[in-house]
């Protein structure tokens, strides 16, 4: 991420994410939405055009706020989805923080921020879950640094044991590890 870039690149490829994004990790995100009332308020972090989650958690009866840092992206959402409420901006510095929430997710997105980012977002997330809270997120299960390979920018995953920590030391209890059909790791986590 950088100032002139909150979208880590994404936002010059944004044509061709849309081309390459496929539905792996929908079955985790079908089950995640599955455990909300009717209605529950879920923010989603880094939504990019809204497929395949949205229609999933549309599709579960819960009440969706968005948000992604691509212009491109965030335009191509609003046309499809033009009844969620979605922002264009950086994560780190949303004000849906200051609203809360039963769930939030993120995939996708943590890995693409600093280690300081992602640390500062979880804390962030963890304030605006309501008790019982649920947050979901994707990241590689080991400690490692890649190139993404449409942006070509820099990711960074903390690892298993980093996460955890991070989750645990702002609330979150019941931290569960998921792997979808592609073999991509999930984390799920209660806010106890």
């Amino acid at each position: 991420m950088t100032a002139s870039d909150p979208s880590n690149g994404y936002e010059a490829i944004a044509a061709e994410f849309i081309q390459a994004r496929s539905d792996i990790g929908s079955d985790i995100v079908r089950i995640w939405a599955a455990q909300f009332e009717q209605g529950s308020s879920v923010l989603d972090l880094g939504c990019g055009h809204g497929d395949p989650n949205i229609p999933l958690l549309l599709g579960a009866g819960l009440k969706v706020s968005a948000i992604d840092a691509s212009p491109r992206l965030l335009a191509a959402f609003r046309a499809k989805f033009p009844e969620v409420e979605a922002a264009c901006e950086a994560v780190e510095h949303s004000a849906f923080f200051e609203r809360r929430f039963e769930g939030v997710l993120a995939i996708g997105l943590m890995f693409l921020l600093p280690e300081t980012v992602q640390r500062q977002l979880i804390r962030n997330v963890s304030e605006a879950l309501r008790p019982g809270g649920s947050f979901l997120f994707s990241a590689p299960k080991e400690q490692c640094d890649w190139e993404d390979v449409l942006t070509k920018h820099q990711s960074k995953s903390l690892g298993d044991d980093t996460y955890r920590s991070i989750l645990t030391e702002t609330g979150f209890d019941q931290i569960e590890s998921l792997i979808d059909r592609g073999q991509s790791h999930y984390y799920s986590a209660r806010k106890a």
